[in-house]
């Protein structure tokens, strides 16, 4: 038997399998309540996706759920997400989108449906595992230790004694998009793209995930912009840590190209207008 939940979701609604039912076959049974529930976008990624990780990371960790979110994916995702499910003993839900419209979409809705489910913690991840999983336990201790964090995120300052494996015209680029993202947000922000977030479940983070993004390329400065209008700039200052990663690795095979570096700076003009 699996358990775990099939969302399946179309233009103008979610479905969601709350009670024991069957889908393709597999018998889906409620999912396990987590603590933390850490939504993981997916875009073809059957071939780069390593299962075996995150089997051994929710076995091992029972606070932690994951929330895969295919998004109209055109290979084997979603079939390897099923497997995936079906060895994760009810930690691993899966959410189907019935079109490809990019990484802003999928993180927005899964999000969504992860805060649904009422855990006290939830952020996304890169699917890659750029950034481990094991370095999930400092962003919890983070929040858990200091109450009047809400956001923490995941920040690749290359330090001696970090393993930061990051292409140099990547790390330059990012230095330039770091500066205009601090102007436009007013935050003194050092890395608004790394995909490891972490956010405390409250009305304020409700609504920033409550309504689609705007933005395509930069929907994490979005995240932050809508943040900062909820709460204004000077608690957004002190209610955001930026966690310097131990590790974090360029894996081959990213979708982002610097050829979106233009569309990503227009969309930074638009959230520094009021756009966002």
């Amino acid at each position: 038997m699996t358990r775990g939940r099939l969302f399946l979701a179309g233009p103008d609604f979610l479905l969601r399998t709350s009670d024991a039912r069957r889908f393709r076959g597999i018998l889906l049974l409620p999912a396990l309540p987590t603590r933390v529930q850490l939504v993981i976008p997916c875009y073809n990624e059957a071939l780069r996706l390593d299962t075996s990780t995150f089997v051994r990371f929710v076995t091992a960790r029972r606070d932690v759920g994951l929330l895969f979110v295919d998004d109209g994916s055109t290979d084997s995702t979603a079939q390897v997400l099923k497997k995936l499910a079906e060895k994760s003993d009810g930690r691993v839900d899966t959410l189907l989108l019935p079109n490809n419209r990019g990484k802003a979409h999928a993180v927005q809705r899964g999000m969504v449906a992860a805060i649904d489910g009422q855990p006290e913690l939830v952020g996304y991840w890169d699917a890659d595992l750029a950034t481990p999983l094991d370095a999930i336990d400092e962003f919890i201790r983070l929040l858990d230790t200091h109450p009047d964090i809400d956001i923490v995120m995941g920040s690749r300052v290359k330090l001696l004694g970090r393993r930061i494996n990051r292409h140099a015209h990547r790390h330059y680029a990012g230095r330039v998009f770091a500066t205009a993202a601090s102007l436009a947000l007013g935050l003194d922000v050092y890395d608004t793209q790394c995909g490891a977030k972490i956010f405390r479940v409250t009305p304020e983070i409700r609504r920033v995930f409550a309504s689609p993004f705007v933005s395509k390329w930069v929907f994490d400065v979005e995240i932050l912009a809508r943040y900062a209008n909820v709460v204004g700039t000077e608690r957004a200052a002190s209610s955001i840590y930026e966690l310097p990663l131990t590790t974090w690795t360029d894996v081959p095979g990213s979708k982002v190209r610097m050829r979106h570096g233009l569309r990503a700076l227009w969309d930074i003009a638009r959230i520094w207008r009021g756009g966002a």
